[in-house]
């Protein structure tokens, strides 16, 4: 069998230049994980070429294929490429840490001032205007990896179509989409064994299904209930929130309907992985303790599948079959992300002032390029502050 060489550059960053800039994304990046995974492409890809289209792409692909929020498992992925388990041990602890500590700070407020009345105003604003910025990064996502490549768009087409009509993201069509492009383009000659390591690959995840019977305290099963959602739920953050309903709401009635949806208000205005909601709502279930277990178990499968899962994609990356299989994924994911924007899009824009705001966004970005999101999201809450309460008397 022709097996591909591992070859990994010499870093021309460090890793503390690394971690920085994470730890910035973590504070700064708004608009979820479509948007979050398209900074991480412009910033370290195209602008800083830190990471090679190639990482980019295999990371991106095993974050589609694996469980967990997609914009922090691709973080992590790239802070393993040069420096691996600690570079993806604090990768991954700057990007989520920001946003954990505004998520804690504002169940701290939610409890004490109770409820967030302003919260609907800002998000009327802020929720229009991350379509707008979504959008812009959807698009460009395409324009990269998609190409002018026939067989490409018609998966992701595909995909897109899917997404807008199930409103789901279906992490079987992921692997299909690549194992049809390495059938056509590269088909292996050992497909059986190719076929198993693709099969255990899917697989990993599945030990987290063990801890599901544990009898013990509230924190052991705040633990246990977010680790299944980590570990369970694919694709975007946003992907989440229905797995959470049933849970948090219908079974366990840790949260009433109303802070079930601040809760998702919370995750669309703070920056960083949206999923970081769940530190929200483990403070309102048990505070403190709460907030830090319900993140560490909802982050620690993406963890561990990236740094057990990602040697095996360094290795066999440039195998043909391999980049084929990549290809296909990577056009199945940015459909599914493309389509997940008019999901979300459907929900965000309510009327006419909200569908302003996001053309407005999508203009402003488009034209400037160097202008930067949390002006746009700060000009959005002051806009949602204004126009909300109008609307409303």
């Amino acid at each position: 069998m022709e097996t591909a060489k591992q070859t990994v550059s010499k870093p021309t960053y460090t890793l503390w230049q690394l971690a920085l800039y994470f730890l910035k994304l973590g504070t700064w990046g708004f608009g979820g994980p479509v948007a979050l995974v398209g900074y991480m492409r412009r910033d370290l890809v195209d602008a800083r070429h830190w990471i090679s289209d190639e990482d980019y792409k295999e990371g991106l692909a095993l974050s589609q294929l694996a469980p967990g929020p997609l914009a922090a498992q691709l973080g992590i992925y790239l802070g393993f490429v040069h420096y691996r388990l600690l570079g993806a041990t604090l990768t991954g602890i700057a990007f989520v840490l920001p946003s954990f500590l505004m998520v804690v700070a504002l169940g701290w407020a939610y409890l004490h001032f109770g409820g967030l009345p302003w919260m609907q105003a800002v998000f009327y604003g802020v929720g229009a205007a991350v379509i707008g910025i979504i959008a812009i990064s959807a698009q460009k996502l395409t324009v990269k990896s998609v190409r002018k490549d026939k067989l490409l768009w018609a998966i992701y087409l595909l995909l897109v179509a899917v997404t807008v009509i199930t409103e789901s993201e279906m992490a079987w069509l992921f692997l299909a989409s690549g194992v049809l492009v390495w059938f056509l383009r590269a088909p292996p000659k050992w497909l059986n064994k190719s076929s198993l390591n693709a099969a255990a690959l899917t697989q990993l995840p599945m030990t987290s299904a063990w801890l599901g019977g544990v009898d013990a305290s509230l924190l052991v099963q705040i633990g246990v209930y977010f680790t299944k959602a980590g570990a369970f739920v694919f694709g975007s953050g946003l992907a989440i929130v229905p797995f959470l309903y049933g849970g948090l709401v219908t079974e366990h009635h840790w949260l009433t309907e109303k802070q079930f949806v601040d809760a998702v208000a919370v995750a669309m205005i703070t920056p960083g992985p949206v999923v970081i909601t769940v530190g929200f709502i483990g403070y309102l279930i048990a505070g403190l303790g709460g907030a830090t277990i319900a993140a560490l178990a909802t982050f620690l499968p993406c963890f561990l599948v990236t740094v057990i899962a990602a040697p095996y994609f360094k290795k066999y990356g440039k195998v043909p079959g391999m980049l084929a299989f990549v290809d296909g994924i990577t056009a199945a994911a940015i459909g599914a992300i493309t389509g997940s924007v008019i999901v979300i899009a459907k929900r965000s824009i309510i009327d006419i002032p909200t569908a302003l705001i996001a053309v407005i966004t999508v203009a402003l970005l488009w034209k400037f390029k160097k202008l930067q999101e949390p002006v746009i999201v700060a000009a959005a809450a002051v806009l949602g502050l204004i126009i909300y309460p109008l609307l409303k008397h």
